[in-house]
């Protein structure tokens, strides 16, 4: 029996169903679409920084109503919180840093999804950080909303 490492569940949120479709054939294929040897064939967005633990890329499916929605995804495939090294902790913070300053991102979001999906709201089961920040010049804006647990 194949691992599942993504929650069907968590998807029902993005009215369009592109996602779910995307979602969908990851589940059928049975593999980590986060995991770097997988991540090029479900993510097409370039990879902005190629750290020693971190990737960091902007999302696919950005949450609606945000500028900047960039993903650091742990290079190895891990679930727990408890199993990132304290030098992957310090490249993280350092990433985000730069990256913010980099865009220059004045306030926003920064958390982490980690463990199961049940609890976590994430449609992928490997861990990786999320960087969000509101576009609060739009004139439709709306707060930005995420799904946890």
């Amino acid at each position: 029996m194949n691992k599942s490492f993504v929650n069907l569940e968590n998807t029902a949120n993005r009215p369009d169903g592109v996602y779910k479709q995307v979602i969908d054939r990851i589940k059928d294929d049975g593999v980590c679409p986060f995991c770097p040897e997988h991540l090029g064939r479900y993510h097409k967005k370039p990879i902005v920084t190629d750290g020693r633990y971190w990737i960091l890329t902007d999302n696919m499916y950005p949450y609606k109503g945000a500028k900047h929605h960039i993903l650091l995804i742990h290079k190895r495939h891990i679930e727990a919180i408890v199993d990132v090294l304290p030098e992957a902790w310090s490249e993280l913070l350092e990433l985000v840093r730069v990256e913010a300053k980099k865009r220059s991102i004045a306030g926003g979001t920064f958390y982490l999804r980690f463990g199961d999906t049940s609890y976590t709201g994430a449609s992928v089961t490997h861990l990786h950080a999320n960087l969000i920040s509101p576009d609060i010049d739009s004139k439709d804006r709306e707060p930005i909303l995420t799904r946890v647990g």
